[in-house]
């Protein structure tokens, strides 16, 4: 398993690499998905992970299955509710309302945003693990996050546009 690195990385303030469409279903790209597939359920709170979290620098992010049985209020079941991968994911459409929400980040343990603005609704295009083309929109949570995955693949971290960073315990409650 590949290791989640820390803020002050370099790798996660460089904006990442596309992938290209002959890596798309190779052995070497499917492990590296396995790879951040571990390192995100070896989380509490994972929600998702983006690939300069484990140190490759390529535009990748996948969320774990669990946020979609959050989001449509289900009870989580790995086999129904699967992990889903966005390979190069650009942000297509943004709503004009803003809100400011709560964020946390695997590279930035024992630390909470507590006030950070993003777009309350927002629409992706990005490829799957299969190479086939994909739209989605997203609003609340999961525009929420689509936006910060997008961030770590361009190099920015939640706490370089946070109003307010506090520090926190261990006792946060997962999603």
């Amino acid at each position: 398993m590949r290791e989640i690195v820390y803020i002050g990385t370099p790798v996660l303030h460089q904006e990442s690499e596309p992938v290209s469409d002959t890596q798309i279903g190779s052995a070497k790209l499917n492990t590296i998905l396995d790879d951040m597939k571990e390192a995100l359920h070896s989380e509490k709170f994972g929600v998702a992970i983006a690939a300069p979290q484990v140190a490759v620098p390529l535009r990748i992010f996948i969320i774990a299955g669990h946020v979609f049985a959050s989001i449509k209020d289900e009870e989580y079941d790995k086999k129904v509710h699967l992990d889903e991968v966005f390979i190069n994911p650009e942000i297509l459409n943004c709503s004009k309302k803003k809100e400011v929400g709560d964020e946390g980040c695997l590279s930035v343990p024992g630390k909470y945003g507590t006030k950070v603005e993003r777009f309350d609704k927002v629409t992706i295009r990005y490829k799957n693990e299969n190479g086939e083309v994909k739209e989605r929109g997203a609003s609340g949570f999961l525009a929420r996050i689509f936006q910060h995955e997008i961030d770590h693949l361009n190099g920015i971290l939640y706490t370089d546009h946070a109003l307010e960073v506090i520090d926190v315990d261990d006792n946060l409650k997962p999603l």
